[in-house]
């Protein structure tokens, strides 16, 4: 199945049908009296994050979704039928935006979770409504309400505890095929991987799930290589991996690409809990490690860690590092009755 990210989607939610003028004609009753129903109501607009997808494929192929209107109002005091509302499917993870790209409609995170995209239109009132004590006979009834409108973007972001960050080749599939089920494609060319990846990581018992996004290059974040579209997907991780290449010659300033690109994407991201890992230290000797860890260590600022997803040297640690992470990260959004034991 093709991955898509984000889509532009049309809406209309029904209007209301129209009241209904009607009077009584009945046999042996001298004094009928209005007896118009009121109109149904439109149906409305939806979205429902469900289980079962991870792609917004549905949407290339369908951008318009107009809900039914409702049917005008009838005599002998009939209402009309209300509109069928129509529901967007969307994958967990999914962001609802208006038109503009910019004003957030709704994030939908839980399975189950649904938002009104638009109100489906009242019915208008028959002319019985209008009957009163001075006004025994009124011909006038409501039109229905219009239904609403509007263009609206869907945009995913996948829901992973940890991310995948590195130069193309740098060995972030390698990695997730080494440590999970996901079988990302592997290549020896830059740009093997072209959409996320997700892959559920055990270590210790516990598990995890973890995105791989495709490679970035110095100018990712004004359009060069894939661009920083797929920032979007790990910004929901709890802590970001970044792997750099060990064979590599310049591992400072490969370090300092991904980092000048993840500040320009977004300074959040970029404050994001992060573990910095020299990678494919198997085809390295002991002297050029330590070297290239020590030049490692002095362009990140930080620790570094050192591992190779072939040989799986160093990945047991690598792992244990991201999970007392997430775990913390986990602890802290439980409620506090969740996190008191007796």
């Amino acid at each position: 199945m093709k991955f898509l990210d984000l889509a532009k989607v049309y809406i209309r939610s029904g209007g209301g049908g129209a009241g209904c003028v009607s009077f009584r004609r009945e046999k042996f009753i001298e004094f009928g009296g209005p007896d118009g129903g009121d109109g149904g109501n439109g149906g409305s607009v939806w979205a429902e994050a469900v289980e079962g997808l991870n792609t917004l494929i549905d949407f290339r192929y369908q951008q318009h979704f107009f809900a039914k209107s409702g049917q005008p109002g009838m005599g002998s005091q009939r209402t009309g039928k209300t509109g069928e509302d129509i529901v967007l499917k969307v994958p967990v993870g999914t962001e609802i935006i208006d038109e503009d790209e910019e004003t957030l409609i709704a994030d939908l995170t839980e399975v189950g979770q649904r938002v009104l995209l638009a109100q489906g239109g009242n019915g208008g009132w028959g002319n019985l409504r209008f009957k009163s004590s001075t006004n025994r006979a009124p011909s006038r009834a409501n039109p229905g309400q219009e239904g609403v409108e509007r263009t609206i973007w869907l945009r995913l972001k996948l829901i992973a505890d940890a991310g995948l960050l590195g130069l193309p080749n740098a060995g972030k599939s390698t990695f997730l095929a080494a440590v999970s089920n996901a079988r990302p494609k592997i290549a020896d060319y830059p740009f093997t991987t072209l959409v996320p990846n997700l892959g559920v990581v055990g270590v210790d018992g516990k598990e995890f799930v973890m995105a791989d996004i495709p490679g970035l290059i110095e100018g990712a974040s004004e359009g060069r290589g894939l661009g920083d579209m797929f920032l979007g997907h790990v910004e929901r991780c709890s802590v970001l991996l970044h792997l750099v290449d060990g064979t590599s010659s310049t591992i400072a300033k490969d370090c300092k690409t991904i980092l000048t690109e993840l500040e320009a994407y977004s300074p959040e991201l970029a404050e994001r809990p992060r573990i910095t890992v020299l990678n494919k230290i198997d085809a390295l000797d002991a002297r050029t490690r330590a070297s290239r860890k020590k030049s490692l260590e002095k362009a990140s600022g930080g620790p570094v860690l050192t591992m190779s997803g072939v040989s799986k040297e160093g990945v047991p640690e690598v792992l244990r590092a991201l999970w007392a992470i997430i775990a913390e990260t986990r602890r802290e959004a439980e409620p506090e009755t969740q996190r008191w034991q007796p």
